[in-house]
């Protein structure tokens, strides 16, 4: 391609992918420049067993991705929930090839070139992009965030859009994602939580004036979902590649764990940790996710450092999440205060020798499950989920749960019991709705922010909607509708605002029921 590209996307995750491939089906010229080596974000970098809701509201390229994944495995559609990753970066790939999209990989945003109320350029691995309009497909909204345009981080009061399910949640909400026993967050020998009294992986929270832990429900906080890498792993011994002790290993900083583990006896299985499912995948794989109280997602509040950190911060989040995956996955392994049916099944399972051959077979795609969430045109609020109304403008449709992962890990007093403290995961959420339709305007800015930018991730949502809305399938509708509207954008010569929407749907509908809500 010579010169500027009609349309370029950052970020090839798989809103990118299809994105890129409809401005291009469009008729627009696309680059997608990815700030990684891979291609198809989560879906290949961890999270194949994937959450659908309700299949009949998936069309689209999100239909044709997951078609070609039952053409892949000789299955019906659907009977899969999800690929091997190495298959999935394959399907995406020729996806891209199949549209004639070019891509630059290894190219992390550096800068952006602002206009007036538009995007001018975007920098990264010392090279300018232009473009007439650009899709930040980025799961941290980088781009955006570059041109100037407000977002929102974090759990918003309960107050700011009236949401029942807003903000901070009660310490303890009964569910396997939550401790069903009192377990002390303090060190042995400490009786209280002050001056490193508490064991690691624990927020300790805000206390008052009597040492009670003073935050309140449904106040704004800023807490994110947890973080993690979804490991791929696989029970049979010819691709299984043993977990090695971790460098700077240290089994103490897993008390709590042995705590819980001596709590429970022989009534906890490795399934319960780690959701273990012989086969769950194609090739004996199993893609490993949150299931019980402990699990690889990390709880202890540093996340809240990446959204808005620079690349070092950003790295040294990473780099926690993936140390603490690495030793709790060789602690139960190895330990010897874990149960010996638990040690013996984990050690059963390894890493697979044909997943992420470059990155030491962990994972390359880091899962940041919220991050930024842009303020735009329009901000999806729980409210247009649970009760939702026909949206002449809408553009995709949602009908997975409101989903919201525990979001850090602490302790309180229990009035109940005096003075005694326990630890509890605060923060998951799952609340069931139904089809719901998602506007155009969630994808765009205001006109004032920014007039040649589309955000089909980072999109604008209130934290509770985003719960719902971050569905890998949800997002690759919301990245084709952002393609198709950029490339009318570009090729018209007009604003992302004032694109014909009617014009995008039609263009939606002729490949199939993206708007059957």
């Amino acid at each position: 391609m010579s010169g500027s590209p009609d349309v370029l996307v950052y970020g090839a995750t798989p809103a990118g992918v299809m994105a890129a491939v409809a401005a291009a089906r469009t008729g627009a010229s696309v680059r997608l420049v990815e700030p990684g080596r891979h291609i198809g974000g989560m879906v290949s970098g961890g999270l194949s067993w994937t959450d659908v809701g309700s299949a009949d509201v998936i069309g689209g390229l999100a239909r044709a991705f997951y078609q070609a994944v039952a053409d892949h495995y000789r299955t019906a559609l659907f009977e899969l929930r999800g690929p091997e990753p190495h298959v999935a970066e394959q399907i995406f790939c020729a996806m891209l090839d199949a549209a004639g999209v070019e891509v630059d990989l290894g190219e992390p945003l550096t800068g952006v070139e602002r206009g007036r109320q538009a995007t001018g350029a975007l920098r990264a691995a010392n090279r300018v992009h232009r473009a007439a309009v650009f899709v930040d497909a980025s799961y941290e909204g980088d781009l955006m965030a570059g041109a100037g345009v407000p977002y929102r981080v974090g759990r918003e009061d309960r107050g700011l859009y009236g949401e029942h399910w807003a903000g901070r949640q009660p310490a303890y909400r009964p569910g396997k994602h939550n401790f069903d026993r009192v377990i002390s967050p303090f060190r042995q020998g400490a009786a209280e939580a002050g001056a490193h009294g508490l064991l690691p992986f624990i927020r300790p929270p805000g206390l008052d004036r009597h040492g009670w832990p003073a935050e309140r429900l449904g106040e704004g906080d800023g807490g994110l979902q947890s973080y993690g890498f979804r490991v791929c792993l696989t029970d049979r011994p010819a691709n299984a590649v043993p977990i090695s002790e971790p460098r700077g290993y240290d089994p103490g900083r897993f008390a709590l764990l042995r705590r819980y583990l001596d709590a429970a006896g022989n009534s906890i299985a490795a399934r319960d940790l780690l959701g273990l499912v012989p086969d769950l995948l194609p090739g004996g794989k199993c893609d490993v996710n949150s299931i019980g109280p402990f699990s690889l997602n990390l709880l202890d509040g540093s996340n809240r450092e990446y959204p808005d950190g620079d690349a070092r911060a950003r790295e040294r989040v990473r780099d926690r999440h993936l140390a603490y995956s690495h030793q709790f996955l060789y602690f139960l392994g190895h330990d010897g205060s874990v149960p010996d049916h638990i040690r013996t099944e984990i050690r059963r399972w390894g890493l697979c020798a044909d997943e992420f051959t470059d990155t030491g077979h962990w994972p390359h795609q880091f899962y940041v499950r919220d991050g930024r969430r842009m303020t735009g045109a329009l901000v999806l609020t729980e409210h247009d989920l649970l009760d939702p109304r026909p949206r002449p403008d809408a553009v995709a449709v949602g009908s997975y749960n409101i989903d919201i992962r525990e979001v850090e890990r602490t302790w309180r007093y229990l009035p109940e019991y005096g003075r005694t403290a326990a630890v509890f995961n605060e923060g998951y959420l799952s609340v069931a709705v139904p089809p719901y339709p998602i506007p155009y305007r969630v994808l765009v800015p205001s006109a004032d922010d920014c007039t040649n930018l589309l955000v089909p991730v980072c999109c604008s949502a209130s934290h509770v909607a985003f719960g719902s809305v971050r569905t890998e399938p949800t997002l690759m509708s919301l990245g084709q509708a952002a393609g198709t509207a950029a490339a009318f954008a570009a090729l018209g010569g007009t604003s992302v605002q004032q694109v014909d929407v009617g014009r995008i749907q039609r263009t939606l509908a002729e490949d199939g029921p993206l708007l059957a809500a």
